[in-house]
């Protein structure tokens, strides 16, 4: 199979599983003429989340059973930031990140393909004809209930579902995934994240919320990290609310114990917004503006406020770091 591969390594380091069978296809003129026939899922898939993960699982276990490919669909840029840049949505996992989880679900390969205008025009018919059929030989489509496609959004499943009748690809339609009886989408988990709720966050995700970013300049930073506290480059994906939290931070393999804050810095004057890490069970180590971090949200200890003095907000510090380090002995007992 002729297309990029995903890399190998995820940003902590874990192998990828799968990856060098899974193919990564970025124009429908890369896909090989044998490819087909397929399964198949199409979707933003932001995240990557539980209800992700049902569908395209399904998709695969019915590829291998039937001795099809299992591909998952999906678009870059997001089709909201092409069509309503002003009100799109901060992305919970950018591109790098949602192939690289798209590569655990068993799928055989992905599609992107471009959001730009020719596509967005495209109607129901005119997308499953050229791209599920023409290009991907499609047999059989997974998709959830709230699904939507062709120009303007204007097919769901059971349009979805004629067409198949009539080009010869079967529909099946998943129920929502609710976890402890929440119902998990993308929307409900940015809207979580964004209010500081990471523990149902993640719950959703089924792993913790990350961010992917690279370390910005000073704060002894140069070829080695000599100060145990690491500020976040500028990021324009998901951030969870102004507070401070518990967080691992993963970098060049290894992961650290941290605190983080995320906000304005309101008691030292001026406002100025900053990812900043403290590292609890610090060691120097190699790091530089290029090394990719990934840093994991775990707890929410409080939201952001101004101290009345850098005394107090010094006694808090520690409170802060007292109790992340009792939240890490919990977990390490809960585990042995």
């Amino acid at each position: 199979m002729s297309a990029e591969p995903i890399n190998q390594n995820s940003p902590s380091g874990a192998a990828t599983p799968r990856a060098d069978d899974f193919a990564v296809f970025r124009s429908l003129g890369e896909i090989p003429s044998s490819f087909g026939p397929s399964i198949a899922a199409v979707g933003n898939f932001d995240g990557v989340h539980l209800g992700h993960r049902s569908i395209l699982g399904a998709a695969a276990a019915e590829a291998q059973t039937t001795g099809a490919r299992s591909i998952a669909i999906t678009f870059n840029p997001h089709p909201e930031q092409f069509l309503r840049p002003a009100k799109a949505p901060k992305l919970i996992t950018p591109l790098p990140e949602r192939l690289r989880l798209l590569a655990e679900t068993g799928l055989d390969a992905v599609l992107v393909l471009p959001f730009d205008a020719a596509l967005a025009a495209l109607s129901p018919r005119e997308f499953a004809e050229h791209i599920l059929i023409g290009a991907l030989g499609v047999r059989a489509m997974h998709e959830g209930q709230n699904f939507r496609f062709g120009h303007g959004a204007t097919a769901g499943v059971r349009e979805l579902a004629a067409l198949g009748q009539e080009l010869g690809f079967a529909v099946q339609v998943h129920d929502a995934v609710r976890v402890r009886g929440l119902q998990v989408s993308s929307s409900v988990i940015r809207s979580l994240v964004s209010a500081g709720d990471i523990r149902r966050a993640r719950w959703m995700l089924g792993r913790p919320f990350t961010v992917l970013s690279s370390p910005a300049s000073g704060r002894g930073i140069g070829s080695r990290l000599l100060v145990p506290t690491v500020n976040l480059a500028a990021y324009d994906g998901l951030l969870p609310a102004f507070g401070v939290y518990v967080t691992r931070l993963k970098v060049n393999g290894r992961s650290f114990q941290a605190v983080t804050n995320v906000g304005n810095r309101p008691t030292f004057g001026e406002a100025s917004f900053a990812i900043e890490s403290h590292i609890l069970n610090f060691e120097p180590i190699d790091l530089d503006e290029t090394t990719p971090l990934e840093l994991e949200f775990l707890l929410r200890l409080r939201g952001e406020k101004t101290w009345p003095s850098p005394e107090a907000l010094k006694a808090q510090i520690f409170k802060d770091v007292a109790r992340a380090k009792r939240y890490f002995q919990l977990t390490e007992l809960n585990r042995s």
